[in-house]
């Protein structure tokens, strides 16, 4: 008796797999790969003429475009939503090429979209001789606060010693990076002054520099920065977006030193609401890419973080995640911090104490969703999770 059933395939990887299951002739892939992968585009604000160009271009190619319903009179801007196989946005890119009214760059923006959402190895080089190798599974990102006051584990970890043993038992529990912050950046925090965050941060910073492990130093000041990688840290986690302390780039540059970039509306603009979340924050973070590319510092040095919980509602935090897989397209390894935050705790209405298993749900669903690496305080359990959530997401059948 035959199972008829369906199946979703999201890549052209996945694809293939499927074709090689049913044994298709060697010569078809070339054919059926790129008519198998499905995918939604969304272009903001684009003149009408333009816009109505895109829609009759996908449609004659078989594919489909919805614009709003003024924009048939070719006065002022759409949205326009354009859906397709992979095949069909090749030969639409190929028109557009060709065609005015800033369609050609339009096209090379489609191009570079499509390219950024296909699984691809990603090698981030550090200093200090190490590196990061992206696309064949999650990084543990342990978090080491230093600070008396942190929204989880504040005051834990603020002896030497204690911060030292902590670190070392991250690492056996399957930690890659360990995140040394000396600044709390919780909600209403107070940021202590950048000499008190260097003692903090530093002495640390030299010990665990003789050990096997990948220091990330959490700060927006360009001295503990430089200090820090001076003295043995491979990368900065920034969640200032590189607009707190204009030291800050410079000091990276002349280091060659990874950065991640956190999208942070509490410091980028205060209190603007949202016209769209997802492309606002993708919009805001490729401002940020590519102002630290103009400033010196090369593209593959970056990797980004869409900011959950910092200027975000609980529901806006869990769109975000709903919706990560969408900053691939921005063609950067991804990091998420959600572990133990109050959107967590908001939404299953449970103490900081009791968000180990929300947590560790966002962190699961993050993964399959595209984050390349998962900054979180429960190592031993996010690394278990992690685990297993990339054998389930990299089997193919």
């Amino acid at each position: 008796m035959a199972y008829h059933h369906m199946i979703f395939l999201n890549s052209q990887q996945e694809v293939r797999a499927a074709l090689d299951n049913i044994g298709v002739d060697d010569g078809a892939y070339a054919f059926l790969v790129p008519k198998g992968v499905y995918h939604y585009l969304k272009l903001k604000d684009m003149p009408c003429r333009a816009a109505n160009i895109i829609k009759q271009e996908m449609l004659s190619k078989g594919g489909e475009a919805a614009v709003s319903k003024d924009a048939l009179y070719g006065e002022g801007h759409t949205d326009v939503l354009i859906m397709g196989t992979v095949k069909q946005y090749r030969l639409l890119i190929k028109k557009l090429k060709l065609q005015p009214l800033g369609l050609k760059q339009v096209a090379g923006e489609i191009e570079n979209l499509l390219k950024n959402l296909e699984p691809a190895a990603r090698r981030v080089d550090l200093c200090h001789g190490k590196s990061l190798q992206f696309g064949e599974r999650t990084f543990i990102m342990g978090i080491l606060n230093l600070t008396p006051d942190s929204f989880s584990d504040g005051g834990r970890y603020t002896e030497l010693d204690q911060a030292l043993r902590h670190a070392c038992e991250m690492r056996e529990q399957g930690a890659d990076i360990i995140d040394i912050g000396g600044a709390s950046t919780r909600p209403q925090a107070e940021i202590v002054g950048e000499q008190e965050e260097l003692n903090r941060v530093l002495p640390v910073v030299r010990r665990l520099a003789h050990e096997d492990m990948i220091l990330s130093v959490d700060t927006f000041r360009s001295k503990v920065a430089a200090a820090c990688l001076d003295a043995g840290a491979h990368m900065i986690n920034n969640i200032g977006g590189l607009q707190l302390d204009r030291g800050l780039m410079p000091s990276l540059v002349e280091r060659k030193a990874p950065v991640v970039l956190m999208h942070n509306r509490l410091h980028i603009d205060t209190g603007k609401p949202y016209q769209d979340l997802i492309a606002d924050i993708i919009n805001e973070l490729d401002i940020m890419i590519k102002d630290t590319v103009a400033a010196g510092l090369p593209a593959e040095k970056i990797i980004i973080d869409p900011g959950l919980g910092f200027g975000k509602t609980p529901a806006e935090n869990r769109l975000l995640m709903k919706r990560l897989a969408t900053f691939k397209g921005l063609g950067k390894p991804i990091l998420i911090g959600a572990s133990r935050k109050r959107f967590i705790g908001r939404t299953l209405d449970v103490e900081v104490d009791q968000r180990l298993e929300g947590s560790l749900a966002v962190l699961a669903i993050g993964i399959l969703n595209g984050a390349d690496i998962i900054r979180v305080h429960d190592v031993k359990e996010s690394y278990r999770v992690a685990r297993m959530t990339d054998a389930i997401k990299n089997e193919n059948g």
